[in-house]
């Protein structure tokens, strides 16, 4: 059977929140393929879907029906546990409030998602040296994250998602705590490691950093309503 290029792919997921009797339907019928290499930018407006199909995405969260492949696996109907562990080894988060922990140094935020696998101290020092490298960080290992700008916190937290060698980064609205040269500058870095081979999928509400991936999905009331796979 020849290789499948697919790493993500979902067929008829919906996603409906009930409270107080009252039914939300925040995603529609998402029909969804990433190939491993791609960048592709989720886009559209506030409360559109976005945030909560990356988190069905990352795993966070479940549909309330539909198909979830990733990496060959479904993984719609998994355990806890069992998404926890993929979570860890497959996917790597870059979020918008860094979420770095204050008591911990540059150096130990990297490699904190590392010692939750059993991973051998050598292997993990390699590991983390070599993704702060990555993000040009390398020089702030003893820092703690207040003692570091916006720009520099999420460098780090870049280079904490990369530490675990994920099959997938997942970037949800990865510029908003910034200000323009610092989102420029962490967008810049995002297309670097998307030209090394990284795969990519990115929510975000500015079209100007949509237009750095080399497909955007655009989401409308919970629904896909356009995708740019064919405009290149």
């Amino acid at each position: 059977m020849a290789a499948n290029n697919t790493l993500i792919h979902l067929d008829g997921v919906t996603k409906v929140f009930v409270t107080d009797e009252v039914e939300t339907h925040a995603l529609a019928g998402i029909h969804l393929e990433i190939k491993r290499g791609e960048y592709v930018a989720i886009s559209g407006p506030s409360g559109c879907g976005k945030s909560t199909l990356l988190a069905i995405l990352g795993l966070l969260d479940s549909p309330t029906d539909g198909k979830y492949v990733l990496n060959g696996n479904p993984v719609e109907n998994l355990k806890l546990a069992e998404r926890a562990r993929i979570r860890n080894r497959e996917i790597g988060f870059i979020f918008q409030a860094f979420n770095l922990i204050g008591d911990l140094n540059v150096y130990e935020n990297v490699e904190l998602p590392l010692t939750y696998r059993g991973m051998p101290s050598a292997e993990r020092r390699t590991r983390v040296q070599a993704s702060l490298e990555r993000v040009g960080m390398s020089h702030r290992v003893k820092h703690y994250p207040a003692q570091l700008s916006g720009g520099q916190q999420q460098r780090v937290a870049v280079a904490r998602a990369l530490a675990g060698e994920p099959a997938i980064l997942l970037a949800d609205e990865p510029t908003g705590n910034l200000d323009s040269v610092n989102g420029e500058a962490v967008m810049d870095l995002l297309s670097e490691l998307h030209r090394a081979g990284a795969t990519i999928c990115m929510v975000t509400h500015d079209p100007r950093y949509a237009r750095f991936a080399d497909r955007t999905v655009k989401l409308f009331d919970g629904r896909i309503v356009e995708d740019g796979a064919e405009v290149q």
